[in-house]
C-alpha cells in the first residue's frame, strides 16, 4: 500500500523559490558591418546601383535607424557565388538552409560555452535546453545539433522552437520559469540564436516592408542559464523572473509577417507597428504591476525589444519614460542592430555589464524592479517581470 501521496510527490518535485538567471553569454560572426557603408555594399552586391531612387531611401533607412554597426554571417565572397540570393526573388532556399542548419547551432555553441563558463558548474548538471531561432527549419534540429555540439547528457529534455521572431526572447524565459520552479534542481540552457541568412535579398520598388528588414537585421546569439533555489555558494543570481505573459494585441492581425519560401523567409511589415505597441504598452505594464503595487514606470529598469527607433521613440513618449530608461536598449540597438529573439538576452548582458562598471547597488540600475518585453508578429507582445538582486562588491 502506497504511503505517499501525489501531492507529497508533486511538492517534492517543486522548488522553492523563484526562477532566476544564473549567467549570460552572447556571441556574433567575425564579419562586422558598419552601417554608414551599407547602402553601397547592399546596392552593389545585389546589382541595383541603377535604383537610384531606392538606394537613396535605403540610406536614408539606415541614417535614422540608430545603429551603428551590425554582424552577419554573410560575406561579400559568399554572396557572389550564390547571386540567386541576392536577387529580390529567385529560388534559394536550399542555399539558405545549407548555411543556417550548421551556422545557427555553432552560434549558439559560442554563446551556451561563455554562459556556462560564467555560471561555474558542469555543463552535466544542465537538464533541460530551449533552443529558439527564426532562421531556417530542419530535423533533428539545432536543439539536438547543440546537445552534440556542447556534449551535453543524452538525456538533457530539449525543446525547439523555430519561426517565433522577435518577441521569442520573452518567450523562452517564460518557458525557462515554468521549467525551472516546477522540477527541482532543474537548470535550464537557453539559447537564441539568429543569422539573417534565410531573410537577405535584393531590393524592390514594389516592397519597401522588406527594405526595412535589410536596413535592421543582425546576426547574434545569446545564452541564459536558469534555475530556482540557487546554491549561493558557488551559483550567482543577476534577475528573478517573477512573472510572465504573453498577449496578442487588438486590431494587429497582419501587422508582421514572416513566410517561408523557396525565395527564403520573406519579411512584410503591414501596419503602423510602433503606433500599435505603444498603444497597448501601458495596458501590459498594468496587468503585470498592479499586483505589486507599482504605477510609475520610470521607477522600473527596462529591457525592451529594440524592434526599430520608431518604437522606441513612441514607447518614450506614450509612457513619459526618462531618456535614460532605454539606453541598454538603444546601446545595443546601436552595436548590433535587430537581432531578433536574442536582443532581449543581450539587453540583459549590457544593463548588468554597466550596473558593475558603474557601482549600482543592484543589477537593474540600483531600482529592483523591472520589465523585459519582446515584441513580434502576431502582434505578440510578451511582458517578463524581473527582480533585480544586490551586486557583490569585491
Amino acid at each position: 500500500m502506497a504511503t505517499t501521496t501525489v501531492e507529497e510527490i508533486r511538492a517534492a518535485q517543486r522548488a522553492t523559490g523563484p526562477a532566476s538567471v544564473l549567467a549570460i553569454g552572447t556571441a556574433v560572426p567575425n564579419n562586422k558591418v558598419s552601417q554608414s557603408e551599407y547602402p553601397d555594399f547592399y546596392f552593389k552586391i545585389t546589382n541595383s546601383e541603377h535604383m537610384t531612387e531606392l538606394k537613396e531611401k535605403f540610406q536614408r533607412m539606415c541614417d535614422k535607424s540608430q545603429i551603428n554597426t551590425r554582424y552577419m554571417h554573410l560575406t561579400e565572397e559568399f554572396l557572389k557565388e550564390n547571386p540567386n540570393m541576392c536577387a529580390y526573388m529567385e529560388k534559394s532556399l536550399d542555399a539558405r538552409q545549407d548555411i543556417v542548419v550548421v551556422e545557427v547551432p555553432k552560434l549558439g555553441k559560442d554563446a551556451a560555452v561563455k554562459a556556462i563558463k560564467e555560471w561555474g558548474q558542469p555543463k552535466s548538471k544542465i537538464t533541460h535546453l530551449i533552443f529558439c531561432t527564426t532562421s531556417g527549419v530542419d530535423m533533428p534540429g539545432a536543439d539536438y545539433q547543440l546537445t552534440k555540439l556542447l556534449g551535453l547528457r543524452p538525456s538533457v529534455k530539449r525543446f525547439m522552437m523555430y519561426q517565433q521572431g522577435c518577441f521569442a526572447g520573452g518567450t523562452v524565459l517564460r518557458m525557462a520559469k515554468d521549467l525551472a520552479e516546477n522540477n527541482k534542481g532543474a537548470r535550464v540552457l537557453v539559447v537564441c540564436s539568429e543569422i539573417t541568412a534565410v531573410t537577405f535579398r535584393g531590393p524592390s520598388d514594389a516592397h519597401l516592408d522588406s527594405l526595412v528588414g535589410q536596413a535592421l537585421f543582425g546576426d547574434g546569439a545569446a545564452a541564459v542559464i536558469v534555475g530556482a533555489d540557487p546554491d549561493t555558494a558557488v551559483e550567482r543570481p543577476l534577475y528573478q523572473i517573477v512573472s510572465a505573459a504573453q498577449t496578442i494585441l487588438p486590431d494587429s492581425d497582419g501587422a508582421i509577417d514572416g513566410h517561408l519560401r523557396e525565395v527564403g523567409l520573406t519579411f512584410h511589415l503591414l501596419k503602423d507597428v510602433p503606433g500599435l505597441i505603444s498603444k497597448n504598452i501601458e495596458k501590459a505594464l498594468k496587468e503585470a504591476f498592479t499586483p505589486i503595487g507599482i504605477e510609475d514606470w520610470n521607477s522600473i529598469f527596462w529591457i525592451a525589444h529594440p524592434g526599430g527607433p520608431a518604437i522606441l521613440d513612441q514607447v518614450e513618449l506614450k509612457l513619459g519614460l526618462k531618456e535614460e530608461k532605454l539606453k541598454a536598449t538603444r546601446q545595443v540597438l546601436s552595436d548590433y542592430g535587430n537581432m531578433s529573439s536574442a536582443c532581449v538576452l543581450f539587453i540583459l548582458d549590457e544593463m548588468r555589464r554597466k550596473c558593475v562598471e558603474q557601482g549600482k547597488a543592484t543589477t537593474g540600475e540600483g531600482l529592483d524592479w523591472g520589465v523585459l518585453f519582446g515584441f513580434g508578429p502576431g502582434l505578440t507582445v510578451e511582458t517578463v517581470v524581473l527582480h533585480s538582486v544586490p551586486i557583490e562588491t569585491k
